[in-house]
């Protein structure tokens, strides 16, 4: 019988993060399919350290690197290394597997926007790499729709004195002084973001109806403990864990390390209160907006919007132009895509019935939609979102 690979796992497991737990549970997945012997070791560098090649504990080691110590101790080992920290100092020159963090910055804007937003703001903390990718995927789209965004970084050992709290508060309130609500705002972490909502509060703003939130990673003691509840993204950490741990036993198998990171998608926007609003100046527009929220999944076109604002269709395409820049069904057409889109990273719906669900009537309809506007199939874009599907840059 094969005697059992020994992979050491060192994620900083103590913080209770899912971007630690959730990454854990995918490599556990993997190794209780190919009969690993994992082994949790915080101070796998360490353990290395103590060691010569005659006497090497771990077959292979899956790491959040915070260090070139154990980048250094597993080369001289020979000791294959898969790195799952985007900011690792080791992050250029280790084979690692990572979520699109640009793309999740664009989907966050692409949400503000369809809420009809045209201000908005981004928090992310000083040195963090990860929300610096993130956070520039935000502000291109933003750009791109012709707006403009207020950006501030705050420390990330903010909560570590008094002092420092303090002067983190000063900093985020000078930052909001700014702010001519409404606005969408971006916020890193969802702790801080807690922090900002009763900053809102405060002051006397509304969230969502002037300030509208989009926080972290979907942390749920965070996103659903407290109301309003917070619109976050979800990750899909397990299948960074599952790819790590796949991606290591070709390394052990004297596989070649890919040319670089293995790059995954999040698994798409989960949207809660703090975003449950539609920021439009004309009123009469607002509420066609919700309408058709309320009711893409239905045959509507624009003359059913326009019935049900008591509106003439002439005049509510207006309005939409002036303010929305695109026509009703254009908008009919971009809730529908939020929606199936959203349908099409929970699971493994039949395609026909998530068209149906969404408004599309069929399926070939929905993937002709998709091709058009999105340059990729529904089957595509659901395929990068399921455990084991990667893509390589």
């Amino acid at each position: 019988m094969k005697k059992p690979r020994r992979v050491s796992i060192m994620l900083q497991l103590d913080w209770a993060y899912k971007r630690h737990a959730g990454i854990f549970a995918g490599t556990q997945q993997y190794a209780q399919e190919h009969n690993w012997h994992s082994i949790v070791d915080e101070f796998v560098d360490n353990t290395l350290s103590t060691n010569t090649a005659e006497s090497v504990p771990y077959d292979g080691i899956i790491a959040r690197v915070t260090t070139e110590e154990l980048s250094q101790q597993a080369a001289r080992l020979n000791v294959p290394l898969v790195n799952v920290l985007h900011a690792s100092p080791c992050a250029a020159v280790l084979p690692g597997v990572f979520i699109d963090l640009h793309t999740v910055g664009r989907i966050r804007a692409e949400h503000l926007l369809s809420r009809g937003l045209r201000r908005f703001a981004n928090l992310t903390m000083m040195g963090d790499n990860a929300m610096a990718m993130d956070q520039n995927g935000f502000v291109e789209v933003i750009t791109e729709a012709g707006c403009s965004c207020v950006t501030v970084q705050i420390s990330p050992t903010a909560s570590s004195s008094v002092d420092r709290w303090r002067q983190t508060e000063k900093t985020i309130a000078t930052w909001m002084d700014s702010w001519r609500p409404p606005i969408g705002v971006v916020i890193g972490s969802e702790s801080t973001a807690r922090m900002v909502v009763q900053m809102c509060h405060n002051r006397g703003w509304r969230v969502p109806e002037d300030v509208a939130i989009i926080a972290g990673y979907n942390e749920p003691v965070f996103c659903e403990g407290l109301h309003p509840t917070l619109t976050s993204i979800e990750m899909g950490y397990e299948r960074v864990g599952y790819e790590a741990a796949q991606l290591l036993d070709r390394l052990m198998d004297g596989e070649a390390p890919p040319p670089g990171p293995i790059i995954l998608q999040s698994k798409g926007l989960v949207v809660r209160e703090s975003t449950d609003f539609f920021a439009v100046e004309d009123k009469l527009v607002a509420a066609a907006m919700k309408f058709i929220a309320e009711n893409c999944h239905k045959v509507i076109g624009q003359d059913d919007v326009s019935l049900a604002v008591k509106a003439e269709t002439r005049t509510l395409q207006r309005r939409f132009q002036k303010f929305l820049k695109r026509p009703i069904v254009a908008e009919i057409r971009r809730v529908r895509i939020e929606r199936a889109k959203r349908e099409l990273a929970k699971g493994n719906s039949d395609l026909a019935e998530i068209a149906r669900d969404v408004g599309f009537g069929d399926r070939i309809r929905m993937s002709e939609i998709f091709r058009r506007e999105l340059g990729i199939s529904p089957s595509d874009y659901r395929r990068e979102r399921q455990l084991g599907e990667q893509t390589t840059r």
